[in-house]
């Protein structure tokens, strides 16, 4: 027996099969919801429940609080409906509507050990195929134990035939650990993609603010390159936080995008440098310097992408600071996806 789920303001009405959460049910219809982790981790799907009632399933409490529980949010990624019909509150994205999610092979064309614990990934598409994606998207790439593990893709979709991830070297993850001591270069994997709500929105004019810790650099690197591609004239600042100067990989990208593009500007924050970095930039935590920096956030947009500590505590902070909660998109990197 099916349930119904109405989703508002649309008017959509659409079955869940037994099973289903209502992320899924809304996935299988063509339905683009907002989603990142879809295992309750990051936040990204969650939404009121208008009438009805569901069951939340295992998440973050990061994600969903009790509190918010009782204010009636769901995660929808996690939330399975109890009664008969269920009536939700969410906006379509409509950028990905026409955007197909794929199984593919890819051939690992090349691995490169840029720092002591990151790793870029050269994956080599299908001649026969092209994925379309939108830059700050991330595949599913399907492990050989049968495990999925999702990555940023760190380049832009001008950028065809090919597809780079960042793999931090998680210890005693599984596939970071795979990639970093076993893996080959001429390697056949399979991935699903292209996933996720993380990506530019361009039709707004707003200033930018980029915010990422370690490798949450990958998908923020994406969409610079696709906005500079596109030539665009919207003011971008990139806060990049890190603990020392080993963490700062691949920092002539930034640097050289400061260099040649007069809207852009690369501010590395280090929470604690060692004495041999001999570092004079800015220090503490990331977030921080960004509040440190304006006096208010009314008129900006901010793209937020790296550990969930980060990511919560700029969402907070950003909005008491001005920030339209609904101009603040994020990405949080969860240590159990042994992903990012």
């Amino acid at each position: 027996m099916s349930k119904q789920l109405i989703i508002e303001p649309s008017g959509q009405q659409l079955s869940i099969f037994d099973g289903e959460t209502l992320l899924d049910a809304a996935m299988r219809e063509g339905f683009n919801m907002p989603y990142g982790c879809k295992n309750g981790s990051c936040g990204a799907c969650k939404g009121k429940v208008l009438a009805g009632e569901v069951a939340h399933g295992d998440h973050s409490e990061t994600a969903l609080s009790h509190a918010e529980i009782d204010k009636g949010l769901a995660l929808f990624c996690c939330a399975t409906p109890v009664s008969d019909t269920v009536s939700i509150e969410c906006r379509e994205v409509a950028a990905t509507k026409d955007i197909q999610i794929k199984t593919l092979p890819t051939r690992i064309e090349k691995i490169d050990k840029v720092s002591h614990d990151v790793a870029v990934l050269t994956l080599k598409l299908p001649s026969t195929e092209k994925l379309q994606f939108l830059a700050g998207q991330y595949i599913d790439i399907h492990t050989k134990s049968g495990k999925k593990r999702s990555f940023s893709i760190a380049n832009a979709p001008h950028q065809e035939g090919f597809i780079e991830l960042h793999i931090r070297h998680v210890p005693g993850g599984e596939f970071s650990g795979y990639v970093w001591e076993t893996m080959k270069e001429r390697e056949i994997f399979r991935f699903t993609g292209p996933l996720g709500s993380f990506f530019l929105r361009e039709d707004s004019d707003k200033p930018i603010i980029f915010i990422a810790t370690g490798t949450g650099f990958a998908p923020i690197k994406g969409i610079v390159e696709h906005a500079l591609a596109n030539n665009t004239q919207r003011e971008m600042v990139f806060y990049w936080g890190c603990r020392s100067l080993e963490d700062l990989y691949m920092p002539s990208i930034p640097s050289e995008w400061q260099q040649k593009h007069p809207n852009f500007t690369f501010i590395p924050v280090f929470s604690e440098p060692k004495d041999s970095d001999q570092w004079q930039g800015r220090t503490g935590l990331v977030h921080e310097a960004v509040l440190a920096d304006f006096a208010s956030l009314k008129h900006y947009q901010v793209y937020a992408c790296g550990a969930p500590v980060m990511v919560e505590a700029a969402f907070k902070h950003f909005v008491s600071h001005g920030l339209p909660e609904d101009e603040f998109f994020s990405d949080a990197f969860f240590s159990s996806k042994d992903l990012k």
